[in-house]
């Protein structure tokens, strides 16, 4: 018989199916070769289909020390999937057989069956594994070698037949879809998920907040924020904060643990239909998995007082999506008023769902504290009033929690295939920040006498979320084409409850109310996505996706300043009488409106490994709560975007290359952009982004680079300027070497050396100004043997003192007695000086 690996399991699922199907073949003190690490093999996308699976068979040859030495097709499915195949495999990092405690030389016959992405294999039940082992019954390729013989003691052996399936996805939709295949480049320093952003082209990441704030997000010139122009979903379900009062469409990472992101793309445009709110400038799809079979425990300790503890379990009878994460962090910071803690812990279960289908549930839980210095004006800098490092206020933080369930289950049979999700998020959100100081408190004819009291600005947020996703795909072939049709639908309702107010300097105290909401919000979509393909080499993927999106908006503090009629108390924050007369103090509006947005792209080719794309698709964003009145007639925001790229893939110096160049243009009618005073973003008039952006990597046996470099315009249609804080330039490298370096004793001595350098050029301002340019260069090197590996890291390694943000705008903060003149200044976020970490992790229940 032979072993079929389900299709989610992917690459992962390797390991297991080699450890079964060698030791069918090997006596009990031997070990097999195993899996460490590598992609799953991805259906070609270019493909012809005659409606039946395509099989490559592989003979691969690996030496003592876990090297690919060889590899051979046996078995051919034709140009296209032998090539597939053996980009695959030569991407897989081995550890070596062994027999008697030592490392031998081995063989390992592979077949790759590729198959529609609609049709997903049988997934193996445990029981039918065990089943297998104990019958013994994979075929050899070397018939004198049998289960109860031991392979002579010079210490070459075959292994038996290994089945990997293809892994379905949602179709590519051309040169500006980057699917980051993470590999040797998780040795690359990466603080958190959100950084594994900076792999895909033009994205640039700041944080103005502290370690627990969201960080903001700059792509193809957009400012993102927190998130409110790039959709974020993790197993394919969204996580965009709706109503969030420090940001609409706000987005926290940091309950993800980096260790389990199997995989990101970014879809850089509104090209899919399957893309929903927010999806204004792009996409960002986590899919989360641990590779790593057993249980592994790692420690961290270093700069500025950081401490992390990590735990990561990897049951050997579950695939890379059933493990379990606990982590715990905490740190004192750089200069002042830094300090963060916080706690995470993840869980997830798959598991087969009848004869061709299973079933997951994810459950994450997480809370964090955190400080916050905030911005400094850079006169007060200069002047030696405060330090680069310091802060104004030290009342300044935040606090977060989010609580999450997920349960997806999935189907296929005979040609259709479908998926349904289901999702609950509890999430709480508290910010402090104050951006000018004793500026936005003036004195009021309704208010006692009073001083400026402060403009600490805090936010809090509770939102419940709940959400339906679900789709289903038919896939047929018409002259040894394929084409198919997906229809989908999608369904959120969240509950928000939203707060401002202002507080007085140095304490905990509000004086103020801004901003007191409770919102009920509904979101409901469909979408159909075809695909079909008209000539050799053309393939046409496009649809239509329509939104209803529905505010109800109870505004409990509807009246914030008097109107000139008096009769309510002094020092009144929400006002019960108006032009009329009295009034209530809250109001409520609804309002709701539906959107069509046409999205296709055009895919030709490849030719002698050169492919080509063009893509043009229209995103929405909803807008913020705040802004709902009664009968609002569009209560979205809408952005149109073009794409022409061309993308190589081939081979180059013995490894595989890859390289990408887009051109791209989005226009958006009414955008957002943050302002100071106000503590959240305001609506603008409509702009526009027009630009090129390249990618490229080369991946060999022992090296990894990747780059990329995006050159952009943003501006104000009618006004023609620049559009303020968002790069034109962003530039990253990264790169990896890893290999085996010596052996002690019967084991190998492991190592990777990683680097990462990032470039972002001078920024534009307000008021004709540009920001300083940035260049850091982070390095990490790891060593390996047996169950223990020794790791260090330095971030900003060249000690630069930089500017992480810039700013331009009116502030007044009061240092030893100095008063500023009203007129905008220079203000800025100080970025974290070198700081050196050393990690120490222990893989309990495996070894190299």
């Amino acid at each position: 018989m032979t072993v079929v690996c389900p299709s989610r399991r992917a690459a992962g699922a390797l390991l297991a199916a080699l450890a079964l199907g060698s030791s069918l073949t090997w006596a009990q003190q031997d070990t097999p070769p195993s899996v460490l690490e590598g992609p799953p093999p991805i259906y070609p996308e270019q493909a012809p289909l005659s409606g039946k699976p395509q099989r490559v068979e592989l003979r691969l040859e690996i030496d003592e020390t876990g090297k690919l030495q060889g590899v051979e097709v046996v078995g051919s499915a034709g140009e296209v999937f032998d090539r597939a195949a053996l980009q695959t495999v030569q991407r897989w990092t081995f550890r070596a057989a062994t027999r008697d405690g030592r490392p031998i030389r081995s063989r390992v016959k592979v077949a790759l069956v590729f198959e529609p992405p609609s049709l997903p294999p049988p997934a193996l039940r445990p029981s039918e594994a065990a089943r297998s082992q104990e019958q013994g019954s994979l075929p050899l390729e070397d018939p004198s070698l049998s289960p109860r013989q031991t392979p002579p003691s010079t210490g070459e052996a075959s292994l038996g037949e290994v089945v990997v399936q293809a892994q379905g996805r949602m179709p590519s939709r051309g040169a500006g879809d980057v699917e980051v295949y993470l590999g040797k480049l998780r040795s690359v320093p990466r603080q958190d998920a959100a950084s594994l952003l900076r792999l895909a082209p033009g994205i640039f990441l700041t944080n103005t907040g502290g370690a627990g704030h969201p960080y903001q997000i700059y792509l193809r010139g957009f400012d993102a924020r927190e998130g409110q122009d790039l959709e974020f979903k993790v197993e394919g379900v969204p996580i965009n904060e709706v109503g969030n009062v420090h940001g609409n469409g706000l987005v926290d990472t940091h309950y993800l643990l980096p260790e389990v992101v199997r995989s990101l793309r970014v879809i850089e445009g509104p090209f899919a239909p399957q893309q929903g709110n927010f999806a204004v400038a792009g996409s960002a799809l986590y899919d989360l998995g641990l590779e790593q079979r057993g249980l592994a425990a790692s420690v961290t300790a270093g700069s500025f007082g950081s401490r992390r503890a990590l735990l990561l379990w990897g049951p050997s009878w579950g695939g890379p999506k059933t493990f379990g994460a606990v982590e715990a962090f905490s740190m004192e910071g750089f200069g002042q008023n830094r300090s963060a803690r916080r706690m995470t812990a993840m869980a997830s279960h798959e598991g087969p769902l009848g004869s061709s289908g299973s079933w997951r549930i994810l459950a994450t839980s997480y809370a964090t504290h955190y400080d916050q210095a905030g911005v400094l004006r850079v006169d007060d800098m200069k002047a030696g009033r405060i330090d680069f490092y310091g802060t104004y206020d030290p009342q300044q933080g935040g606090d977060s929690t989010r609580h999450g369930l997920l349960f997806r289950i999935e189907q296929s049979k005979q040609g259709f295939s479908w998926t349904q999700f289901g999702a609950l998020t509890l999430r709480d959100f508290r910010l402090r920040q104050n951006f000018t100081g004793f500026l936005a408190d003036p004195q009021r004819s309704w208010q006692s006498d009073h001083p400026q009291r402060g403009d600490l600005i805090d936010q809090r947020s509770r939102i419940l979320t709940l959400q339906a996703l679900g789709s289903g795909r038919k896939t047929w072939t018409t002259l040894s084409r394929k084409h198919s049709l997906e229809l989908g639908y999608s369904a959120r309702v969240d509950d928000v409850d939203s707060l401002q107010q202002r507080n007085r300097a140095g304490t905990n105290i509000p004086y103020r109310r801004d901003l007191d909401l409770a919102s009920f919000l509904t979101n409901l979509g469909l979408y159909v996505d075809a695909e079909m393909r008209p000539l050799p080499k053309v393939l046409l993927r496009g649809g239509v996706r329509s939104d209803l999106f529905h505010y109800r908006v109870h505004n409990r503090c509807a009246l914030t300043v008097q109107s000139g009629f008096g009769g309510d108390p002094p020092d009144t924050e929400c006002f019960q009488r108006d032009r009329t007369g009295y009034r209530s103090v809250d109001q409520t509006a609804s309002t709701a409106a539906d959107t069509l947005q046409p999205r296709v792209a055009l895919l030709v080719g490849p030719f002698s490994g050169f492919s080509f794309s063009l893509a043009r698709g229209t995103g929405v964003r909803s807008l913020d709560p705040q802004y709902i009145h009664q009968g609002l007639d569009t209560p979205f925001a809408v952005a149109t975007a073009t794409e022409g790229g061309a993308s190589y893939e081939g081979e180059l110096a013995g490894g595989n290359l890859s390289v990408r160049s887009i051109f791209f243009r989005t226009f958006v009618d009414r955008d957002l952009f943050f302002n100071q005073t106000e503590g959240r973003n305001t609506l603008a008039e409509g702009t526009s982004r027009t630009g090129w952006a390249g990618t490229t990597r080369w991946i060999t046996e022992y090296l990894d680079i990747a780059a990329n470099l995006t050159l952009v315009r943003a501006i104000f249609e009618d006004t023609k300027l620049l559009i303020p804080y968002a790069p034109n330039v962003v530039g990253r490298l990264d790169a990896v070497l890893a290999g085996s370096l010596a052996r002690l004793g019967s084991k190998p001595l492991r190592g990777t050396l990683g680097a990462g350098a990032s470039y972002v050029g001078p920024r534009p301002l307000p008021f004709d100004e540009r920001s300083q340019d940035i260049f850091l260069l982070d390095a990490a090197a790891t060593l390996r043997w047996s169950w223990v590996q020794l790791g260090v890291t330095s971030t900003n390694l060249l000690d630069r003192r930089y500017r992480l943000s810039e700013f331009n705008y009116t502030s007044s903060f009061r240092t030893a007695g100095f008063l500023p003149t009203q007129v905008a200044a220079r203000h800025f976020s100080a970025g974290e000086p070198r700081a050196v970490y050393g990690t120490l992790t222990l893989f309990l229940d495996d070894s190299p």
